[in-house]
């Protein structure tokens, strides 16, 4: 197995459906690990207005306080249930859940979020603190997505690109297909739309293309070796990284990717392909960190 965090696995808790999926989710990945789970809600205060008196902001205290714990209690009774094993730990906090999950995520070896609650607009496929952990998290960040569980009989994609955090991805993604017994459907996607109209007419693109396999197949020769027993499908197409793996989605248990792709400029913090997966993938996304 390659070298992993050893802190607890992180969920964030809400009362959503979408949150207790990922606490499902979080409870397999913490008996798979062998860590804790760390079950995190988050009480945020009414803002100060002259509109709220104290009594008010009390009794909204009191109120949403009790139906966290609540919501804490619960989540907690799904994990037992899904993983006895695993030694629960919950917490309410107080603040904004995106910082407070982001920070939370930096002692975790894993951070695991539903791609929207109950704050969400219901017009949105993925919610704003599902993107801000998938930006700004210190730990690989499991958004889920999708109606797959965690014990889907499904292939683990993965997007290779070299890229630092990519290689990081390479090797969860050869752990997660492992433990699962599927296969590893790693897909390579090049274009050369780079080099203008003009100079594609002089590209051959069969060479090219056995360039781009050769390329995959060094990204995972190490990784095969460390991992025999895991049945490994090169798949290297011509398109867009971001639309082929959306594609993939479709077939999948669970998407790996890098935090930020060679093509990714240097500020930000998630590439166009994570951002395309949250929004638009029919499965899990997971994104790793170098």
């Amino acid at each position: 197995m390659s070298e992993q965090r050893r802190g607890p696995v992180v969920v964030g808790v809400d009362g959503s459906a979408s949150a207790l999926d990922a606490v499902r989710w979080a409870a397999g990945e913490a008996a798979a690990r062998r860590v804790g789970l760390r079950l995190v809600a988050v009480f945020t205060p009414l803002p100060r207005s002259p509109r709220h008196d104290l009594g008010l902001a009390a009794r909204y205290r009191e109120h949403a306080v009790e139906e966290l714990r609540g919501q804490l209690t619960s989540a907690a009774g799904v994990v037992t249930a899904a993983a006895p094993e695993v030694t629960v730990e919950t917490d309410l906090r107080t603040g904004y859940p995106a910082p407070v999950l982001v920070e939370e995520s930096h002692g975790a070896s894993l951070t695991v979020v539903g791609s929207r609650g109950l704050g969400g607009f219901s017009g949105l496929l993925v919610g704003s603190v599902a993107v801000a952990i998938a930006a700004h998290g210190g730990s690989p960040v499991l958004v889920v997505r999708g109606d797959r569980g965690p014990d889907a009989a499904l292939p683990v994609v993965l997007g290779v690109d070299g890229s630092p955090a990519g290689e990081s991805a390479v090797g969860i993604a050869f752990e997660l297909a492992a433990r699962r017994s599927v296969p590893l459907r790693a897909v390579h996607a090049w274009s050369d739309t780079a080099v203008g109209q003009d100079g594609a007419v002089l590209i051959d693109r069969q060479t090219l293309e056995t360039e781009e396999r050769e390329v995959l197949a060094e990204r995972l020769a190490g990784w095969a070796q460390k991992f025999p027993d895991v049945d490994v499908q090169r798949v290297v197409v011509r398109d867009r990284p971001a639309h082929a793996l959306v594609e993939e989605a479709a077939g999948a248990a669970v998407v790996v990717v890098g935090s930020r792709g060679r093509g990714g400029l240097t500020g930000l913090l998630l590439g166009s392909v994570g951002q395309a997966l949250l929004h638009h993938a029919d499965s899990p996304v997971l994104i790793a960190r170098p």
